[in-house]
């Protein structure tokens, strides 16, 4: 008998809307910003806590970041004051998750189109070069020009933060933008740190620190995916970085670019997913074993690593930085004396005004040079604020500082950097007031240009074949490839209905991806689906199936038939003979060429939305993908 309408489902119903059939989770790019922005305030911390330190037991502060610590084994130590340890230990680290994100972006994120890293390079060169070369000017002379490292590179996490406060008033792509130009420019300051500001070089040890950075790539290549191996390897390494002379934090670095973040396939989804059924089955010890090595494969190990190290990185080791280099005496007589210093004038005046020069200077010429083939991700007033809010210093500027100056002009270079903190601000408020106050056209040009958009949806939709629910030609489309069994895709049915209830300027198609090593139904679900389709009855099919994801049998379907008003008798012959499957399959060959690997995925205007799946997160991706096409007035 009929099952009778679909349960209404409330989009708000507390509940997990990150779980994937047979993966999920928050992207890698998400959850770097969301870390990044939530981080400054720990950070602010530490660099508050440094100068009130300093400032009222001077000699303490001093005396115990340059207290030695030693570690032997055998004959051999290594001994470093504390603020050393921090400086050159453990900011490997943090330079290891640079790594890791840098290797990110290029494998899954915005530069593995290799044509759009032209973009952020020549941001990110001219964001550095130009505030060194203003630096150099104002030192010229001085003895004290061989600083200008110190005024080239953006703190990142002081950046989000900043572009957090103001709001909506910025194109959420200029988040990317900012992020993508501060992975250049960490990888050159480091490069600059390892070639401009090292000691002089041991040659054997340097050649044995490469050495055995070529091992780890080839034990990697031979299957050996140990931490432990990995860990020694990297320590080795850093050792012999260490006595070269070279500044060891370039080995974290190097270590986060040799990190793949190829996402597993889905080929390499289903095996994971059998070894653990087989574990369930038979849980011996072999099989958990196994279970354990199927599982993390299905997880690129640069996300693995980048969830284990990029909170301690942000929270604990980058305030912990800041701690040990922040702290410098202030007084009135101090504050005039640094204040008329070429080293401090040179710091700010590079990153107040270098910085937005260089970078907007940078992308318009190479928009120039390619003739447009290459072009910005926001407008050039989004453009210029990315440049004020980069105009940002700290670690890697007190890094360099603390390897380049002594005594009074290394308070100066602090100086010059903590106040960049304020005038940054200062500067990009200013900035999003000017475009603000802009005509409605002018302003949304200024803020999203005619970004070119990645499309990572691999087959466009096709109002003649897809199954579309909403305007035939809306200006945003959602795709989700789904599961007629997969309790996720039910969860999601209720968002995606009102999502197309709340915009009236959104259509919304429905892929099959039936997960067959799972869900022993959903195959012949999404035949059914199909041969509804055949009489003109797709929606009201998918509508049963969606909502009765446990009564999915022949009889079910049949039930199902009668209730959405088909013709059974060819239903029940058109489902025994197949004739959806081949339409089914093409679904999935699209979701194989478009990297899909569980259900439900979705993307938004061709982009594929990364991340939870909840009503606010859904609705907010939805506005931005409108914005881009019809900018708000």
């Amino acid at each position: 008998m009929p099952l009778g309408p679909p349960a209404a489902r409330d989009p708000a119903t507390p509940g997990d809307y990150t779980a994937r059939t047979p993966c999920g989770g928050e992207s890698p790019l998400r959850a770097f910003l969301r870390t990044e922005t939530g981080s400054t305030a720990v950070l602010l911390a530490g660099a508050v806590s440094a100068l009130v330190w300093a400032n009222t037991a001077p000699g303490s502060y001093a005396t115990f970041w340059e207290t030695p610590f030693s570690l032997r084994m055998g004959s051999y130590g290594i001994a470093l004051d504390l603020r050393t340890w921090v400086n050159s230990g453990l900011m490997t680290l943090f330079f290891f998750v640079v790594g890791l994100e840098a290797r990110r972006e290029f494998d899954r994120g915005e530069l593995r189109e290799r044509r759009r890293l032209a973009l952020p390079l020549a941001a990110g060169l001219g964001g550095m070069a130009v505030p060194a070369a203003l630096f150099l000017m104002l030192n010229a002379g001085s003895g004290t020009g061989g600083g200008w490292g110190v005024a080239m590179s953006t703190d990142t996490a002081f950046a989000l933060g900043l572009l957090a406060i103001l709001g909506s008033r910025m194109p959420p792509a200029l988040r990317v933008f900012i992020l993508m130009i501060a992975v250049v420019d960490d990888f050159l300051s480091l490069m600059v740190i390892a070639f401009a500001y090292s000691d002089d070089v041991t040659v054997p040890a340097l050649l044995t620190a490469a050495g055995v950075l070529i091992l780890l790539v080839l034990v990697r290549r031979l299957g050996v995916r140990r931490g432990a191996v990995d860990a020694l390897l990297g320590t080795v390494a850093w050792v012999a970085m260490l006595e070269s002379g070279v500044e060891p934090v370039v080995v974290g670095l190097v270590l986060g670019l040799l990190t793949s973040a190829a996402p597993a396939t889905r080929a390499e989804l289903v095996h994971a997913s059998g070894v653990f059924h087989r574990f369930r089955e038979q849980p011996t010890p072999e099989l958990e074993r196994a279970a354990r090595a199927g599982l993390a494969s299905a997880i690129s190990p640069n996300e693995r690593l980048q969830r284990v190290y990029h909170p301690w990185t942000s929270y604990a080791v980058v305030p912990l930085f800041a701690l040990a280099n922040a702290g410098i005496e202030l007084s009135g007589d101090r504050l005039a004396d640094a204040f008329t210093s070429p080293v401090t004038l040179g710091v700010l005046l590079a990153y107040a005004f270098g910085k937005p020069l260089g970078i907007t200077g940078g992308a318009a010429l190479i928009t120039l040079v390619s003739r447009g083939r290459v072009r910005l991700p926001v407008g050039w007033g989004a453009a210029v604020a990315g440049g004020t809010l980069s105009g940002i210093a700290f670690t890697v500027s007190l890094l360099i500082a603390s390897l380049t100056f002594t005594g009074s002009r290394l308070e100066e270079a602090k100086i010059g950097v903590l106040a960049t903190l304020l005038v940054s601000l200062l500067l990009s408020v200013a900035v999003t007031a000017v475009i603000g106050l802009l005509p409605p056209a002018l302003r949304a040009r200024a803020l999203y240009g005619k970004a070119e958009t990645l499309v990572d949806l691999a087959v466009p939709v096709d109002p003649d074949r897809d199954h579309v629910r909403g305007p035939r030609h809306a200006p945003v489309t959602v795709v989700e490839y789904g599961d007629y069994q997969c309790p996720h895709c039910g969860k999601a049915e209720g968002v995606v209905r009102a999502l197309l209830g709340g915009f009236g300027d959104v259509r919304y198609v429905w892929r099959h991806l039936p997960l067959t090593d799972v869900h022993v139904h959903a195959q012949l679900a999404a035949e059914a689906a199909e041969a509804a389709a055949a009489q003109d009855r797709y929606w009201p099919m998918h509508d049963l199936l969606i909502s009765h994801q446990h009564a999915l049998t022949v009889e079910d379907l049949r039930a199902h038939a009668a209730s959405a008003g088909l013709d059974v008798d060819r239903f029940e012959r058109d489902l025994e003979d197949r004739r959806g499957a081949g339409r089914v399959a093409e679904d999935v060959e699209s979701a194989d060429l478009s990297s899909v690997a569980g259900t439900p995925t979705f993307f938004v205007n061709g982009r594929r939305h990364h991340g939870a799946y909840d009503i606010e997160t859904l609705t907010a991706a939805v506005r931005s993908a409108r914005d881009r096409v019809t900018p708000p007035a």
